[in-house]
């Protein structure tokens, strides 16, 4: 069992960045691949950015591409999200989550077996 606790959400305006935390505890970080999604009011929750075990690959969704930085520390059982230029489209509640590892990056949320509470992020125009 992994339990994951997201932080650093919150209101912040147009441009600015926000970096994001999830911390882990339970089974060893370093076996699980890890994801951010994110689910805005009225839609449903999609990918947003994923790592894997070493952090040697990543991925990200095409709107977050050149704005969004996912990264881990396994040292610290944590894996970031640096966002950057925000827009008001990225107004949503953020989610962390972990699954089997592996040196590919699985972007489908079947493959996450482990999920955070969530964080809400607003961003005013």
């Amino acid at each position: 069992q992994v339990q994951l606790v997201e932080s650093g959400g919150g209101l912040v305006q147009a441009g600015d960045s926000l970096r994001l935390s999830c911390a882990a505890s339970g089974r060893t970080f370093s076996n699980y691949n890890l994801a951010w999604f994110r689910q805005a009011p009225g839609k449903e929750r999609e990918f947003v950015a994923a790592i894997n075990w070493s952090g040697s690959s990543t991925r990200y969704a095409d709107s977050m591409k050149g704005r969004f930085t996912i990264s881990r520390d396994n040292a610290k059982n944590t894996v970031y999200l640096q966002m950057n230029s925000l827009k008001p489209e990225d107004t949503a509640v953020y989610y962390c989550a972990a699954g089997a590892g592996g040196r590919l990056v699985i972007i489908s949320q079947s493959a996450y077996n482990y999920w955070g509470q969530g964080t809400q992020v607003t961003v005013s125009s």
